[in-house]
């Protein structure tokens, strides 16, 4: 079996962004492979744990990467303060006698963006609406390796590091099953600390916001990588809780166009046409279609609404719904790249530690206590696990399964992935969505 139908067998998928099925991702002869080990977002540490603990696991993937897919170079980017960390991958790389380098690089905000990684390891600008294989690279984060090493050795994805932070008893990495409730990774880092919270499914600037309600009925999938805890009364919570039609109005009136939104937006200063400070003038006046095409180029990184805004103004949600229309209408332009822009890009590179303060989270720890186990009585695995199809039910209600059991198939041409059982038990449940396995010792 070749190398990307042995990642596809095991169910990989990108795990540091959308979940791109990553036997899709791989082209033979690529000119560069780089693996993303810049952990975008403040407080999370997961694939920093994962450098630390399974380096030898990721050099040996990285290495039969290199072998089978040619790829001419393959470089780590990570960040320089990482010192451990950086340690440990070098001694893996040294005693494999691999020909893997590494990129160190400032920790700053969001330099675990695809996109601004390359940028920083290469110096060039992936096309505007493009993707990285244009400039012959293919991008995979740090824990897609450790998945793929697990592939080659037969083994699927079943669980996912996570890490469980904020208000909570033992801020730590949580090793949790796929389709582990949120609560019980919550419970597992010794529960939350105070009564009332809310909870970043991811991290604070991109992530996802639910309340205390939806504890329960949330799941880890293969993409999800922090759980973030934190006060009802907490500044982020209240900033995202603006319904849509007032984030509209107040980008018609209130927007005073000073354009630090675009000064600071990091893909205009790697050369994209992104000037949110105009698109937020064009809904205003209705006037530049051109303008409110630049939507398209958003990546959402949230530094335009969280940081960069004196009105506290959110250009990120303007850009979103903008997105939304000109895609249900099939807009797709042709954008060009400006490289005159980002001479002033090393100026304003926003600092993880600076941006943390801004958030209102420097009570909260950078540094985890070690890892530890969730182990819940039950499962729900969804059958969507990132970008793609659904993958079709493999089993039914009544079913034994096993730890690693295929429960969802799709195709090896389909865009989606193979989905397995995280733990062994019965399927109690089992729809076009979701599959729920009941940990039963007669079946373990």
């Amino acid at each position: 079996m070749d190398l990307p139908r042995q990642i596809f067998m095991g169910g990989v998928v990108g795990a540091g962004g959308a979940g791109f099925p990553t036997h899709k991702k791989l082209v033979k002869n690529a000119d560069l492979l780089i693996v993303n080990a810049a952990e975008c977002e403040p407080l999370l540490c997961s694939d920093k744990f994962v450098m630390s603990r399974f380096a030898n696991e990721i050099i040996g993937a990285l290495t039969a990467l290199k072998s089978e897919m040619g790829f001419k170079r393959v470089v780590i980017g990570t960040k320089q303060k990482y010192g451990a960390e950086i340690k440990t991958l070098r001694a893996a790389i040294s005693a494999s006698g691999a020909d893997i380098e590494l990129f160190l690089t400032k920790s700053f905000y969001p330099v675990g963006d695809e996109q601004v990684l390359i940028y920083e390891i290469t110096g060039k600008t992936v096309p505007p609406g493009g993707i990285p294989i244009a400039l012959g690279i293919v991008v995979i984060n740090v824990t897609t390796a450790l998945n793929i090493y697990d592939a080659i050795q037969g083994k699927s994805v079943t669980h996912r590091y996570v890490t469980v932070t904020g208000e909570v008893v033992n801020p730590c990495v949580v090793r949790a099953p796929i389709g582990a409730s949120v609560s019980a990774c919550v419970e597992a880092a010794g529960g939350a600390a105070l009564k009332d919270f809310m909870i970043v499914m991811g991290g604070p600037m991109m992530g996802r916001q639910y309340g205390k309600s939806q504890l329960d009925s949330l799941v880890i999938t293969k993409t999800d990588g922090g759980i973030i805890i934190l006060p009802d009364s907490h500044c982020l919570p209240a900033f995202h809780a603006k319904p849509l039609e007032h984030i509209m109005n107040q980008a018609r009136s209130v927007c005073i166009q000073c354009s630090y939104c675009t000064d600071q937006c990091p893909r205009f200063l790697i050369g994209h046409p992104l000037h949110p400070n105009r698109v937020m003038r064009s809904t205003a006046t209705n006037t530049n279609p051109e303008m409110l095409a630049e939507a398209l180029l958003c990546s959402e990184c949230g530094i335009c609404e969280l940081h960069a805004c004196p009105m506290r103004l959110s250009p990120r949600q303007v850009n979103i719904h903008i997105k939304g229309l000109l895609r249900k209408n099939g807009v797709k332009p042709v954008f060009k790249t400006n490289p005159d822009q980002t001479s002033m890009r090393d100026y304003r590179k926003i600092a993880q530690s600076r941006l943390i303060a801004r958030l209102d989270l420097t009570q909260y720890p950078t540094r985890l206590n070690g890892c530890v186990s969730c182990e819940p009585a039950s499962v729900r695995i969804p059958l969507r696990q990132g970008i793609g199809r659904n993958s079709i039910p493999a089993v039914s209600v009544g079913d034994i399964v096993k730890a690693g059991d295929v429960i969802g198939r799709v195709e090896f041409e389909d865009v989606g992935s193979v989905i397995h059982a995280s733990v062994s038990g019965i399927v109690t449940a089992a729809d076009a969505n979701v599959i729920t396995i009941e940990r039963e010792e007669s079946a373990l």
